[in-house]
């Protein structure tokens, strides 16, 4: 007896309409698949069509947040120049620079100048301050041009220099090394000899002057401070210093070293004398020959009741902290100061610019310049 399939017993209207509801069933699954596989790439499309508008509004943002600093820093160098104007030369803490600015919103600024659309700035805040860099030990003052057109070794500087560093629990030869590397490296700059002179020159630019003397006479002046420079006859120009990070590049520094000496030292594009009313303990041990870190701590607090007008006041200061000093070199320290650092952060919506920024202000005219900008990630 022969066996058929169940599907030829059945009579053929029932296979006709079974047949037909497997195809429309194929038919609907095919088309959810179609459905399925258009929402995916329009979502795509939209997604990707969405991060370029976040782009575009980012840079938007940050565009805006750029121009907000920059006109804080306009704002910042006006402070500078008023400030000269009223401190008959000299710099010191307790000025109007040296009050910094708390996280505050910008439409509260442009509110107090009477500004119309003051509440557009209700989402940007501000903050900085202004630190003297002629607080900190110059490292370009450990070269210094003797005789025009010639580039030597400043002992004098150099010895400062490790002072400080075994102030700081480093060795003092690392000061040698610094210097030799420095003088390479300023060997070809086009701004080897340029001092901090006074005036501007036609261009705008901080004037320079050819020195005659150097930092601290004639006799303090070496080409070889106990190492030779044995990179002079090398064709690789080694890398100019323009940070304290630089220093990672000279033999025997360590991040660790970097990091210790980063809040006492800078390095300017001019050589440049100590402010006394701003410097810390430890740079000002550092430049005083003779004077310990316990006196130089004494020194600085009798500075935050009274500052300095002059070097004499600063001579007696150091007479009461028991450092008597029989004269002393305006090359080394000062009461005023040419170079400040402008930290600045401004926060609009959600970009956010960190900068910081060198002003150089012109003893005489007061006027002020842009020397270098580091914006911080």
């Amino acid at each position: 007896m022969r066996r058929f399939p169940l599907a030829r017993c059945l009579p053929r209207s029932l296979r006709a309409r079974r047949n037909t509801a497997k195809q429309r069933g194929a038919a609907i699954i095919s088309a959810l698949m179609v459905v399925a596989l258009s929402a995916i790439l329009v979502s795509g499309v939209l997604w990707r069509q969405q991060v370029q508008i976040r782009r575009i509004e980012n840079q938007r943002l940050l565009a805006q947040a750029q121009w907000i600093s920059r006109a804080s820093l306009d704002w910042t160098r006006l402070i500078l120049r008023s400030e000269a104007d009223t401190s008959a030369g000299v710099t010191y803490l307790g000025g109007a620079w040296g009050m910094p600015v708390a996280r505050t919103r910008l439409s509260d600024f442009l509110g107090q100048i009477g500004e119309a659309r003051a509440e557009q700035g209700a989402d940007t805040w501000l903050s900085g301050s202004i630190e003297d860099a002629q607080s900190r030990f110059n490292l370009r003052n450990l070269v210094s041009a003797s005789a025009p057109g010639a580039l030597q070794l400043n002992l004098t500087q150099i010895q400062a220099f490790a002072r400080l560093l075994q102030l700081l629990g480093i060795d003092g030869q690392l000061a040698k090394n610094a210097a030799v590397y420095l003088r390479s490296g300023l060997a070809y700059s086009v701004t080897r000899f340029q001092t901090a002179a006074a005036g501007v020159s036609a261009s705008g630019t901080p004037a320079t002057q050819q020195i005659g003397g150097g930092i601290g006479g004639g006799a303090n002046f070496t080409n070889n401070p106990g190492i030779s420079d044995g990179g002079g006859d090398s064709n690789n120009a080694p890398i100019l210093i323009t940070s304290v990070d630089g220093l990672l590049d000279v033999p025997g520094f360590t991040p660790d070293i970097v990091a210790r000496l980063r809040p006492f030292v800078t390095i300017l594009p001019t050589t440049t004398p100590v402010n006394m009313n701003t410097a810390s303990a430890e740079v000002i041990a550092s430049i005083v020959q003779g004077m310990s870190l316990s006196s130089a701590q004494a020194f600085v607090s009798r500075r935050q009741t009274v500052f300095f007008r002059n070097l004499s006041d600063v001579q007696l200061a150091l007479t009461g902290a028991g450092t008597p000093q029989t004269s002393i070199d305006s090359t080394l320290c000062d009461v005023n100061t040419s170079y400040f650092l402008v930290h600045g952060r401004v926060q609009h919506e959600r970009a956010v610019v960190d900068r910081t920024t060198l002003v150089w202000r012109d003893s005489l005219t007061h006027t002020t310049r842009i020397v270098r900008v580091w914006d911080e990630s």
